[in-house]
């Protein structure tokens, strides 16, 4: 099995929470693609995925596209992020299709995509985040 940056540096906490995993990096193209394993305990009253929760999940792709794209030398913390949500979605597979739009000195441009598993998109998110250093997360710590 291929290792990834993810296995050197480590996978934030709210990421396990949220049910990551890394599908593929693509550095050439500058893409990333995460599965997401929703719990039943991020349901809002309407049976439907909370969307804060949606909107960690396109956070944490773009996040960790920074990550990826700069092998562990930077990570991202969000100036802003618009979220466009689109359709409604229930616990299953979610996948996410993160994109360096633009990757500064101190400033990257991100857009992420979070699809069901038929394809259908569920919500689109755009971001600007300062690029900062910082401690490596301890991998074994968080497994």
């Amino acid at each position: 099995m291929t290792t990834t940056i993810f296995d050197r540096v480590g996978v934030p906490p709210i990421a396990l929470h949220l049910g990551w995993k890394l599908i593929s990096w693509d550095a050439e193209a500058r893409r990333i693609r995460v599965e997401y394993r929703p719990r039943p305990e991020f349901l809002n009253p309407a049976g439907f995925i909370q969307g804060g929760i949606i909107a960690a999940m396109l956070d944490d792709t773009m996040g960790a596209l920074v990550v990826a794209a700069t092998d562990g030398a930077l990570a991202p913390s969000s100036i802003d992020m618009h979220v466009s949500f689109l359709a409604s979605a229930k616990t299953g597979p979610l996948y996410c299709v993160g994109e360096l739009v633009q990757l500064g000195k101190s400033i990257a441009f991100l857009a992420a995509t979070l699809e069901d598993a038929s394809g259908r998109p569920v919500a689109r998110a755009s971001t600007s985040a300062k690029l900062m250093t910082v401690a490596p997360i301890n991998a074994e710590s968080v497994r």
